[in-house]
């Protein structure tokens, strides 16, 4: 097997940081520690630069068929920008059309997927419920390597779950040890508030955050917490956008709730004023849900990950070029909602998270990767240590450049960054031990990413059960 030594960089985990060489052999790390002989071995020198896990992305969309139209990002060119940004790894979302069966909508999301260029999991989404589902979801788990479904609470009339129906799949998931996640807005509300501002006369992109107010996204966050409590379950929060959903996490957090949440690097750094751009096609770029906030919720976005309070950093990846955007060109409610990113997103947190000081070195390894490898089950990745898969990325604080359409690697024609100077950017990243982005050059190959299989009941499950059996009364004996 072909055996690479990375030398001389130090080897930031989410625990520690340290002067260390990594020695790589076939597509696994076995050897970490200072002064490793080269003897034998292809070097990659990391002087000056630190050597982190590769970034896992647990929130993508990649060719996914929506509001009329598809994704223009496929799983080759998706995994591909991403690795020339340090992710890795993505967790992509199987949503089945109404009626549709799980497994055959998973079985299609396996089939556009084997072209990736890293590795990649699946969340899978219960769009409707009855009999049928709950057979799928029990496969998928048992037979498929499945173990998260999402509920878009949001998107009536098409792929929205009704309380019914998260109430039947949260149980469900409580029987198969699988992770619940929730798109957290009240479709009802958004259903009827669009309806109001475009009557009102707002009908481009600037209708889109009016329509869906925090307070609509802390209802449904809340709504799926509690629901999550009595049941007993696990839950993911995707994209928390804002306070009033954050004070629901931190609520459940400190109850002792076992509730994680996810935080997308564009609403950290993008504020709402972008709905207002004169260009009517810069301005619809933007529209993605939820929407971008005002910047107190950028704030407490940013201290509620200091805290711990949310866990991950994703970017809801969804690319939709402008003449697909431009569907909705008199009417916001038709603008296909999604945004790019997932190139960007480790640039864009280093710079506005490490550089500033809201995160150190360890913190950002373990917001980017280590966290969501722990909450989904992935032991082999988010780690530098031997046994693991050598997803890795050599980062070099020192190298800038400038975010922009005309040099990503995504297949979109604009960038929400534009024009954004980060310093701290991917020099080499390594799939499985294979160089996949070096010297600013893209060295991926189609096909070469392989599925991740992840087992169910997490490590977390256990401290969940056992609260579970503590809640538990005993029935009245009566005679």
């Amino acid at each position: 097997m072909s055996s690479t030594l990375i030398r001389g960089g130090t080897v930031v985990t989410a625990e520690s940081e340290t002067r260390a060489d990594v020695r790589i052999v076939g597509e696994t790390i076995v050897e970490v520690g200072p002064g490793l002989d080269p003897a034998g071995a292809k070097v990659i020198e990391a002087g000056g630069a630190y050597v982190m896990p590769g970034g896992i992305d647990p929130h993508t969309h990649m060719e996914l068929p929506f509001m009329g139209t598809v994704a223009s990002e496929d799983f080759f060119s998706g995994t591909s920008a991403a690795a020339a940004g340090g992710t890795t790894s993505i967790i992509d979302f199987v949503i089945p059309a109404p009626k549709q069966g799980l497994l055959d909508a998973f079985h299609m999301w396996r089939g556009w997927a084997e072209k990736s260029a890293t590795d990649y999991a699946f969340h899978v989404a219960v769009t409707w419920w009855g009999d049928d589902v709950q057979r799928d979801m029990r496969s998928l788990v048992r037979d498929h390597g499945v173990n998260s479904f999402k509920h878009f609470m949001a998107y009536k009339g098409a792929i929205m779950c009704d309380d019914e129906t998260l109430v039947n799949s949260f149980k469900t998931c409580a029987e198969l040890g699988a992770l619940c996640t929730v798109h957290a807005e009240n479709g009802e509300l958004v259903w009827t508030l669009q309806k109001d501002v475009y009557d009102r006369g707002f009908r481009g992109p600037e209708g889109h955050p009016l329509s869906r107010p925090p307070e609509v996204e802390g209802e449904a966050a809340n709504r799926a917490i509690r629901i999550a409590e009595v049941l007993g379950v696990p839950l993911y929060v995707v994209h928390t956008s804002c306070i009033d959903a954050l004070e629901a996490i931190t609520r459940a957090r400190l109850e002792g709730q076992r509730v994680f949440g996810e935080v997308l690097s564009q609403h950290l750094v993008i504020d709402d004023s972008v709905y207002r751009d004169p260009n009517w096609d810069r301005a619809a770029h933007y529209v993605m849900s939820p929407p971008f906030r005002s910047k107190e919720h950028q704030a407490a976005l940013w201290k509620g990950l200091q805290a711990g309070m949310l866990q991950t950093t994703a970017t809801d990846h969804c690319c939709f070029c402008t003449d697909q955007k431009r569907a909705g060109r008199d009417d916001f409610r038709k603008i296909p909602n999604g945004t790019g990113g997932v190139e960007d997103r480790m640039s864009v947190l280093w710079e506005h998270g490490v550089r500033t000081g809201r995160l150190t070195p360890s913190e950002f390894v373990a917001v980017t990767s280590t966290n969501a490898a722990r909450i989904f089950h992935l032991p082999q990745k988010g780690a530098l240590v031997p046994g693991a898969d050598a997803d890795i990325v050599v980062w070099d604080p020192a190298k800038t450049r400038t975010i922009s359409a005309k040099t990503h690697h995504q297949n979109i024609d604009a960038n929400i960054y534009e024009g954004m100077s980060v310093t701290g950017n991917a020099a080499v990243t390594l799939s499985r031990g294979r160089v996949v982005w070096a010297d600013g050059a893209l060295r991926t190959e189609r096909g070469t990413g392989k599925y991740l299989p992840r087992k169910p009941f997490a490590p977390y499950w256990a401290a969940q059960k056992l609260r579970n059996s503590r809640d538990v009364a005993t029935p009245v004996d009566r005679g």
